[in-house]
């Protein structure tokens, strides 16, 4: 068992994220077994969920004319539009049926608020407005994490640079995510991480 200051963070193993869902990533259900191993590992384990309401403005259908993976300017920035996916309450925003929740300590929903999207599990996309999960960890006293899930060079990425930003110590398990990589996305993102002083391990 690893040290009481240390949790584990999976990030977004949903059925839309995993194949056959409407944001499939490639072998995003591939992890499942190595997460759930992780878990027995960790005294602290956090899981966050995309949760978007129907009328998202991250959604190419609530653009007209617009197609998905086209980057528009939003308030807070680009954003990339996206196949309508996560939706609350709908079975591609639940979790892969594979992945051990019990173990679970909290559920962090992002992406709620329809006007701007969040990718990571700390900040929405504007990089002030707080999920509140910095607190939680602190209140647990934890000050390292390990971050596994979907996808690497979206809600990994973010959620580990920003908790790197914050003054966590952080590793991302590559073996325990999977990518996107739109554009050469993935390799973008690994670039950022480890300037933000994230260790990738793989």
């Amino acid at each position: 068992m690893r040290a009481a200051t240390e949790a584990l963070m999976v990030i977004d193993v949903q059925n839309d994220f995993c194949p056959g869902g409407a944001l499939a990533v490639a072998g995003g259900d591939t992890i499942i077994p190595f997460v759930n191993q992780l878990m027995s590992e960790f005294s602290v384990k956090v899981l966050t969920q995309d949760w978007h309401p129907a009328d998202h403005l991250s959604f190419a259908a609530n653009h007209p004319n617009a197609a998905p993976f086209l980057v528009t300017t939003m308030p807070y920035g680009e954003q990339v539009l996206w196949p309508t996916h996560c939706v609350q309450g709908s079975p591609g925003a639940a979790f892969h049926p594979g992945l051990n929740t019990d173990p679970a300590d909290l559920i962090l929903r992002k992406g709620f608020r329809p006007e701007i999207d969040s990718y990571s599990a700390f900040f929405e996309n504007d990089r002030v407005t707080s999920t509140g999960l910095e607190g939680y960890l602190r209140a647990r006293g934890v000050n390292r994490l390990t971050l596994v899930g979907l996808a690497t060079d979206f809600c990994v990425a973010y959620s580990a640079v920003d908790a790197a930003r914050l003054g966590f110590d952080v590793e991302v398990l590559e073996e325990g995510c999977r990518a996107i990589d739109l554009g050469g996305s993935l390799e973008e993102a690994r670039l950022t991480m480890r300037d933000a002083g994230v260790v990738l391990r793989s």
